[in-house]
């Protein structure tokens, strides 16, 4: 299967906001293989558990992505859309399933960005452990994109950001920066100045990367505790 290649449900009907604008939402994931995802959790639940709360992370946003009902949503999966949790999470909600292009992070995004530019308005990229965020948070950042931003950005709690938007790609915004770092955030607003792009950023959110982040999504009835997904 070619990069950026999807199985697209004959059912999918693309969504198009009230100003008649396309917007893509990318939910980022990764096939959930126990010792592969959400490392940091494992100090508490084990490999097999921070597998599984990474399920119900996954899940929970794409629900929330969904539920929205303020862009196309679709599902871009590392390190390819074979693995069956992906595939029945695609199926249950009708999205296309891609595979993400290789490289880190910032090579995947802009890739992906300027994939999903062809065919559409706008792109809006989240992560599957960015499920603070809320439906009305995601609407927000396409009614800014409608609006007529350049790039909208969420700032995470701890220097990065959880969500980015943009409705052209611009390689300096992902081309060496500090993935994985407190420095991601500060580095990308210098480059939104030096390209001098109209931006817009959102109140600030923050994803699931600890056991107390876990504990706070639960305590903020964000989430649910065990169960299937």
């Amino acid at each position: 299967m070619p990069i950026g290649a999807a199985w697209i449900p004959p059912s999918f009907i693309g969504v198009t906001t009230g100003i008649d604008m396309r917007v893509v939402l990318l939910v980022f994931a990764k096939a959930p293989v126990p010792g592969r995802v959400k490392t940091r959790l494992r100090r508490a639940w084990g490999a097999q558990g921070a597998c599984r709360w990474y399920r119900r992370l996954l899940a929970a946003t794409v629900e929330t992505a969904v539920a929205a009902d303020a862009a196309a949503v679709e599902l871009w999966c590392a390190p390819d859309r074979a693995h069956p949790v992906l595939r029945r999470l695609a199926a249950r909600h009708a999205l296309p399933l891609h595979a993400q292009p290789p490289g880190d992070l910032g090579a995947r995004m802009l890739h992906a960005a300027r994939l999903v530019l062809r065919r559409a308005d706008a792109v809006i990229i989240i992560g599957a452990d960015c499920t603070p965020l809320t439906a009305g948070q995601l609407r927000d950042a396409v009614a800014a994109l409608a609006g007529g931003r350049d790039l909208v950005l969420t700032p995470a709690e701890d220097g990065g950001y959880v969500l980015i938007g943009m409705r052209r790609s611009v390689a300096m915004l992902f081309r060496g920066v500090d993935w994985g770092t407190d420095r991601v955030l500060r580095q990308t607003r210098t480059r939104i100045r030096r390209c001098r792009l109209r931006a817009t950023e959102l109140p600030a959110s923050w994803d699931v990367d600890r056991p107390a982040d876990v504990r706070r999504l639960l305590r903020e009835g964000r989430l649910r505790r065990w169960g299937r997904g």
